[in-house]
C-alpha cells in the first residue's frame, strides 16, 4: 500500500491512507493530537469511510434484487485500497471504483470519490457516489471519525456533546449489532449530553431523528472540536469499553432493524441514488481552544 498522504497548513496537519481513504492524524501545529492512534489494543479504526451499508446486516449478508451477499459489518469501502486523484498542499481526494472484487459482494457500478480539505482551522471530509449502473442504486454512507477522550491537556475534567439545535432526540441500541426498534428517552438535556463512559456498556448510542446539523464536542474549560454536517441525518456516539476515545459518527443509513430486512434497498435511512446521479455527503470539524 503506498504512503499516507499529508496535508497541511499553518494551523493543522492531516494524514490520510489510501486503505480506506482513512484519516489518520489531526494535529494542531502545537503538536497536540485530536485523532484516535489506532492502538490495536482497543481498535485499530481511526476514522473509517462505512460504504455501501452502515453497521451491520443480519447474518452478515445482503438481499439485492433478489440474490444474496455476503457482506461485513460497515461495508467494504473502509478495507479497499483507493487511488490517489488530487494532492495538493491543502487537499487531498481518493477514488475507489467498482471492480471484479466489489461486482461480487454489491453488483453496481459506481465510483466513491473521499476528500480531506484543510481551511484555517476547519477540516472538511467529503464522500460523493456516483451511481455509475444503469439501474437504481441503494446504499448507505457514514463516517466513523474517533478523537481522543479526554480530550488534549483536558484530562480530568468533564466532557460534553452539545447539539447546536438544542434538541433531546431519541436514543436507540443495537442487539447483536442490528438495531432495536424501541425509542428511550433521550440522554441529551436541552441539548446538552455529559459524557459518562458507563453510557457505553451497551454498545453504540444512536439518534436516527433530530440531533440536526451541528454539534460541539469539548471539554469543561479545555479544548472543543465544532462539527456540522451535511446530508448526515443519523448520529451516533461509540466508544469501546475502557478506550480513550469517543467516536463521533454522523451517518445517512443505519444497520439492518432487529428482526427486520436483509434487503439493502430497505434499510432504515438508506438512499437509493438514480442511474448517472451523484451524492454528496460531508462533515467539518473546527478545532479550538
Amino acid at each position: 500500500m503506498p504512503a499516507v498522504t499529508r496535508i497541511a497548513n499553518q494551523h493543522l496537519t492531516v494524514e490520510v491512507s489510501p486503505l480506506g481513504a482513512e484519516m489518520q492524524a489531526l494535529t494542531t501545529a502545537d503538536g497536540r493530537s485530536f485523532l484516535w492512534n489506532g492502538d490495536a489494543a482497543f481498535w485499530t479504526g481511526r476514522s473509517p469511510v462505512l460504504f455501501p451499508m452502515v453497521g451491520k446486516a443480519p447474518e452478515n449478508r445482503i438481499t439485492v434484487e433478489g440474490k444474496s451477499y455476503e457482506m461485513a459489518q460497515h461495508g467494504f469501502a473502509r478495507r479497499a485500497g483507493f487511488s490517489l486523484a488530487v494532492s495538493t498542499g491543502t487537499l487531498c481526494r481518493y477514488e475507489l471504483a467498482a471492480s471484479d472484487a466489489t461486482r461480487a459482494v454489491y453488483p453496481f457500478e459506481f465510483l466513491l470519490a473521499v476528500e480531506h480539505a484543510l481551511e484555517g482551522r476547519r477540516l472538511a471530509v467529503s464522500a460523493e457516489v456516483e451511481n455509475r449502473d444503469t439501474r437504481p442504486m441503494p446504499f448507505g454512507l457514514g463516517f466513523h471519525p474517533a478523537f481522543v477522550w479526554p480530550l488534549p491537556g483536558a484530562a480530568g475534567r468533564p466532557h460534553t456533546v452539545t447539539l447546536d439545535n438544542g434538541a433531546e432526540p431519541a436514543l436507540v441500541r443495537l442487539e447483536s449489532g442490528l438495531v432495536k426498534r424501541e425509542k428511550l428517552p433521550s440522554p441529551f438535556k436541552s441539548g446538552r449530553l455529559t459524557l459518562d463512559r458507563a453510557m457505553f456498556e451497551a454498545d453504540a448510542m444512536i439518534f436516527p431523528e433530530g440531533a440536526g446539523e451541528g454539534l460541539t464536542y469539548a471539554a469543561d474549560g479545555g479544548p472543543a472540536l465544532k462539527f456540522s454536517f451535511e446530508n448526515l441525518p443519523n448520529l451516533a456516539l461509540w466508544q469501546k469499553p475502557g478506550a480513550p476515545f469517543i467516536c463521533i459518527e454522523p451517518w445517512h443509513g443505519t444497520a439492518a432493524e432487529l428482526g427486520g430486512s436483509d434487503d439493502l434497498a430497505n434499510r432504515p435511512y438508506g438512499v437509493t441514488l438514480p442511474p448517472g446521479e451523484t451524492a454528496r455527503f460531508a462533515f467539518t470539524v473546527e478545532v479550538g481552544g
